[in-house]
């Protein structure tokens, strides 16, 4: 019976120091043992170019240039949940956009590279542009990036128009396109695009591979000193007033009805290399 006891005895000590061992086990998380991500030497995106960033829009909750300050004033426009891992992002809508003032840093630009994130359901409705840099006296801006009517649910048609001579009639056009993008609605995409002054080289990127590149003999040096506005959601022609004396509602524009997220722009052309990284960085929340 003694014997009896002491095993039993025994056997609730080892049960208990058990638990008590059980109870200070820590939890495997695999957060803490996951290695830093790393694209190509960058862990953040910020650090890519980051003496080059000239201008800034996050539209988490502002609608400034973090760069200048300068503000844009919205029309019929909010924000929503941006890009997963960069808070806020601008929300669209039918007769929505965001004028500003164009930020000296622009203004003063020979090459250049813009990157932006948008989210949007199929544009059925016409010509959605995401970032405009208007020219008061033609039919076209200083830079449009739109997407027209895609041929299908899925697939987008992208196009790039530059042009170099400030609002001056006389200059000279530069067009990129078109460019067929797939999973282009309903999804976060990025569209990036490089200038070369030295070449006159335009490079268009999308969700950070290169789909076009195009040189325009005779286009450079880039002149933008008279750009005075721009316009975030729609072309120039599309807003109340228009941004150009040369028309107004032309019958094919539209509105971003989606959100628009994260337009950098810096003073150098980005490297392939660079774009590509600050793509993966910018989908991971980085």
């Amino acid at each position: 019976m003694i014997m009896k006891k002491l095993i039993n005895s025994c056997s609730i000590a080892l049960l208990l120091a058990g638990l008590g061992l059980s109870s200070c086990v820590k939890k495997f998380d695999p957060k803490t043992y996951a290695p830093a991500l790393n694209i190509n030497g960058y862990t953040q995106s910020s650090q890519i170019a980051s003496s080059n960033l000239v201008a800034y829009w996050s539209f988490n909750n502002t609608l400034a240039d973090s760069v200048s300050g300068i503000k844009g004033v919205a029309t019929n426009t909010s924000f929503t949940n941006g890009l997963p891992g960069f808070a806020q992002g601008l929300q669209g809508a039918n007769n929505g956009y965001v004028v500003s003032d164009v930020p000296p840093n622009i203004q003063n630009l020979h090459s250049f590279s813009l990157s932006c994130w948008y989210n949007m359901p199929e544009n059925t409705n016409g010509v959605v542009a995401l970032v405009d840099i208007a020219n008061s006296q033609n039919f076209w801006g200083n830079m449009d990036i739109f997407l027209e009517n895609p041929p299908n649910a899925t697939t987008g048609q992208l196009k790039v128009h530059l042009w170099n001579n400030g609002t001056s009639t006389s200059g000279s056009d530069a067009w990129e396109g078109d460019y067929t993008v797939n999973n282009a609605f309903n999804a976060w995409d990025n569209v990036a695009v490089t200038y070369n002054d030295t070449t006159s080289t335009v490079k268009v990127f999308y969700n950070g591979q290169l789909v076009g590149t195009n040189t325009q003999a005779g286009f450079a040096p880039l002149n933008w000193k008279g750009v005075k506005q721009m316009v975030f959601g729609t072309l120039q022609f599309q807003t109340n007033p228009s941004l150009t004396s040369a028309v107004q509602y032309p019958g094919f524009g539209s509105f971003l009805v989606g959100v628009l997220d994260d337009v950098r722009v810096y003073n150098r052309v980005l490297t392939t290399l660079e774009v590509n990284s600050l793509v993966g960085l910018q989908r991971r929340g980085k």
